[in-house]
């Protein structure tokens, strides 16, 4: 669903991860009315303007970032063993580096322990990566491209546009792309081996008691598909990023925002194709690169009042609004479509939520209840894995109290 960039609200983010184990991506909340955001582990979206680096593995893009003159003097301990695999310190610290530096982009704060936090992270993300057969691998290297490619044709991008985009923000990552991609399809191996290892089976009682719980998560909002022109009343040399905390233009320049707006409205009214007016005249930098499609629920919360009441007064495709004011400016709203809100009936364990998976797909009732057992189950397994690799951690300071939750435990967060 495209947003109207000029004033949506920051979509929040929930971590969708195995408890104790590196976050796996972000999942989306405020999909319609009512639905609560729900973890799951079975599909993975990862944002391209958002790409986080998770676990450091020995690479030569980490090795520059971890050199260290004591390492020489000291060499390089390791701070985890176990049947198969070692963790030395150099990775540890790695990996807190880059934790700390995602942290600081979404402005929160670690606690004192974070060093043990992370390494009790690494260590379950390698505990569960050992327990990976090649089907496990063979379905996350399928998944990665899959999405990858549903990402690519969703936002109407080109092999090369993705590119472009993916290689800048791993740069300021600091990250190669191998790297990147090596990562991303260890985290989908993850979600495949706990997948298979707590897959459990399902009635069709239990489906149809999550579908009277959860009614919100089946009912799809009525959408308005429309086209827009944006014309700012913000001065666009003002370096504030928020549109609506610009300062405002002098009142002459408004006024004659306002009256182009009109004109604008006469021309679209008469027939003048509108996705040329928007090429032209709207300010809006999001809307002029999808071409000013926006879709809209009636709670959406990334649109002002003003707009969405007058989105959803249009009655007929091709009607063009009224000129809208709102805090943002002049808006002109062209309807393309209307689609009415419906219901998806109970059926099975494979009933659809409206909630979107990144391939274009819906999660059903059974990825729902998989993800709840998953959630419960995980902790046990994790601790059952660690008794059967023998994890050692010779330094006392890096072990994390078994009597904390993994979740509490490895989250590293006040």
């Amino acid at each position: 669903m495209k947003c109207l960039s000029a004033f949506k609200t920051p979509i929040s983010e929930a971590s969708c991860a195995v408890p104790g184990v590196l976050s796996l991506t972000p999942c989306f909340s405020g999909v319609s009315r009512g639905a609560r955001n729900f973890l799951t582990v079975l599909t993975v979206f990862f944002s391209a303007i958002a790409l986080s680096s998770t676990f450091a593995a020995e690479t030569p893009s980490t090795s520059a970032a971890t050199e260290d003159p004591l390492d020489k003097l000291l060499g390089d301990p390791v701070v985890a063993k176990a049947k198969s695999f070692e963790i030395k310190n150099s990775q540890l610290r790695a990996e807190v580096i880059r934790t700390r530096q995602m942290l600081a982009l979404s402005q929160q704060q670690a606690n004192a322990d974070l060093d043990r936090s992370v390494l009790e992270k690494m260590i379950n993300l390698k505990l569960l990566l050992a327990e990976a057969n090649d089907a496990d691998r063979a379905k996350a290297k399928e998944i990665f491209d899959r999405q990858w490619t549903a990402f690519k044709k969703d936002r109407k991008l080109t092999d090369a546009e993705f590119d472009t985009m993916l290689d800048t923000d791993l740069k300021v990552k600091g990250i190669t792309r191998a790297d990147w991609e090596r990562q991303q399809q260890e985290q989908l191996t993850i979600v495949a081996v706990v997948q298979r290892l707590l897959n459990a089976p399902f009635t069709d009682e239990q489906a149809k008691k999550y579908y009277e719980d959860n009614v919100a998560r089946f009912e799809e909002p009525e959408l308005v598909h429309a086209l827009h022109i944006l014309l700012s009343t913000h001065d666009p040399l003002d370096p504030n990023p928020n549109p609506v905390q610009k300062r405002e233009l002098p009142e002459a320049q408004k006024k004659a925002k306002r009256q182009l707006a009109e004109d604008l409205v006469k021309r679209a009214r008469a027939g003048e194709d509108f996705k040329k007016l928007i090429q032209e005249y709207s300010d809006d930098p999001g809307s002029k690169q999808t071409g000013g499609e926006i879709t809209l629920v009636r709670d959406s919360r990334s649109a002002p009042e003003e707009f969405k009441a007058a989105a959803f007064a249009l009655k007929n495709t091709n009607d063009v609004s009224d000129v809208v004011t709102s805090v943002v400016g002049y808006h002109i709203i062209n309807l393309l479509n209307r689609t009415p809100a419906k219901k998806e009936p109970f059926a099975s364990l494979d009933t659809k939520t409206i909630i979107p998976k990144i391939d274009g797909t819906k999660y059903t009732i059974r990825d729902a209840l998989l993800d709840e057992v998953i959630q419960k189950e995980s902790p046990a397994l994790l601790k059952r894995l660690r008794e059967q690799q023998s994890v050692e951690i010779p330094d006392p300071k890096l072990r994390v109290d078994e009597s904390a939750s993994p979740t509490t435990a490895a989250s590293g967060l006040k």
